[in-house]
């Protein structure tokens, strides 16, 4: 059975990502909600933050721990499963995700020792000082990543020659047209995931009636966060959208299931968007409101599904029914943190049992949400890899599954010469093999096929590489 290699690379990829993207989403504001815990202690003394910052600080560790080592998946994937694209716009996300390293990376490896171990080894206000560095640098992570997806969808400060993207100006592609609103969008969404998150400690905490005063530390915080950035992340949604339907429409018209260009589009609450009758099915919506949302004009018009061939529309089930679930999770947040709010203000948060029920199970949501987004946002510029410039054809970008079975054999011809010669990962040679060949290491040649060379044509018809078989060779890597 012949599987699609470009399919079996989706996946993989997509699985990876989805795992990956949990953990920050989850950082990025436990960090926030740790240093403002330990400022907070430090300002005012109080013991029992202090208690729930270190309480909290074992979780970040663990979470930080599994977003680096399922980010350095991420990366190696670039290459195994993704090795045309990267030859094609590898001289701008290169330096971006490097820059990452080197910025965000380094300071928070820096101080988090101190953020972890510091506790009655340095002083208080240095101790607070690391904690503050980590929460900045998980922002600063966020900022370099989300410039390197952002380019992505709206590259920008490029020039292409010879089928190559080469950066022609690093203040446009850093802050393309769509970083402005998908870093703010993704930073309020990890704040968020992070307040429900302790929203539903803190319930359960006094639900059990144990640790009265963290408990309702947690559960002021999180409202706080929740009634505020509610609100406030539906504004930036919107604008988001608004910028979305400038750069990608096809995605915009994917999200609203919306085919006819010719006629205001109505907004879809539930459908299923049949693509070989160009339909939506079961179709419930409100006529001209998606004119109304995306125009601000009830008989605005915006491009439809069959304004482009079929092929270059974006899968039209997962990008439609992804983006209502993170809509709806998003009401819902509105929904905890103003009506938590509302009982803080009459005074009987602690006391309604149902309400603390309700968010002791709402751990989970923010995290649903963060996947939904994602996935509306990378299948949602399918079939491009990068707008405009690299499509996702079949060998365009993964090669084809007997290229691909000779590229894992060449790696495992390699690693097998390593281990059988004693030497594995630049380790010295064993010491017979060194003195049979006159004190230096026997060059190594290839049992059977060899060379691997890959030609550059364009972007759009990326040649696969070319297998030069029965030539001696000598290791890069490994």
């Amino acid at each position: 059975m012949e599987f699609d290699p470009v399919l079996l690379a989706r996946l993989q990829f997509a699985f990876t990502v989805t795992f990956h993207i949990i953990f920050p989403s989850f950082t990025i504001g436990l960090s926030a909600f740790i240093a403002t815990l330990l400022v907070r202690w430090i300002v005012t003394g109080g013991e029992h933050l202090h208690r729930l910052a270190r309480f909290w600080t074992k979780i970040f560790a663990i979470s930080f721990g599994m977003g680096v080592v399922s980010g350095i998946v991420l990366s190696y994937q670039f290459g195994t499963n993704w090795s045309r694209f990267s030859v094609v716009v590898g001289n701008i996300i290169a330096p971006l995700i490097g820059y990452e390293v080197l910025t965000a990376f380094f300071l928070e490896a820096t101080f988090l020792g101190v953020m972890l171990f510091g506790w009655k080894r340095v002083p208080p206000w240095l101790h607070v000082f690391a904690a503050v560095a980590v929460a900045g640098g998980t922002a600063v992570s966020a900022f370099w990543i989300l410039s390197a997806n952002s380019w992505m969808q709206t590259p920008a400060g490029h020039e292409v020659r010879d089928g190559i993207a080469y950066p022609v100006d690093w203040f446009a592609v850093i802050f393309n047209p769509s970083f402005f609103y998908r870093l703010p969008h993704m930073l309020t969404a990890a704040y968020l995931t992070t307040s429900l998150v302790i929203l539903a400690v803190g319930a359960r905490y006094l639900l059990a009636a144990r640790h009265i005063d963290e408990g309702r530390t947690m559960l002021r915080m999180a409202i706080g966060m929740l009634a505020v950035l509610g609100p406030l992340q539906l504004l930036i949604g919107d604008q988001h959208g608004l910028n979305t339907l400038e750069h990608q429409p096809m995605k915009i018209a994917a999200v609203e299931a919306h085919w006819d260009g010719s006629k205001p589009g109505a907004l879809v609450l539930f459908a299923w968007p049949d693509a070989k009758t160009e339909t939506n099915l079961f179709e419930i919506a409100i006529p001209k409101a998606g004119s109304l949302i995306l125009k601000h004009d009830p008989n605005g018009l915006f491009p439809g599904l069959k304004s482009v061939p079929p092929s270059d529309r974006p899968p039209l089930v997962p990008v439609f029914f992804a983006f209502r679930i993170m809509v709806g999770i998003g009401v819902i947040m509105i929904a905890f943190g103003l009506v938590g709010a509302w009982l803080w203000w009459r005074q009987t948060l602690f006391d309604a049992r149902w309400y603390l029920q309700l968010a002791a199970h709402s751990w989970w949501l923010g995290f649903v949400a963060v996947i939904s987004g994602w996935i509306v946002t990378e299948s949602g510029r399918q079939p491009w890899g990068c707008i405009r410039h690299i499509a996702h054809r079949r060998y365009g970008l993964a090669g084809s599954g007997r290229e691909r079975g000779d590229d894992a054999g060449l790696v495992r011809a390699r690693l097998r010469r390593r281990v059988h010669d004693g030497h594995l990962l630049h380790q010295p040679a064993d010491r017979a093999g060194t003195a049979r060949a006159g004190g230096r290491a026997a060059p190594y040649r290839h049992a059977g096929p060899a060379v691997v060379s890959c030609h550059r044509r364009s972007a759009r018809n990326l040649v696969p590489a070319t297998i030069t078989r029965g030539k001696p060779w000598k290791p890069i890597f490994l």
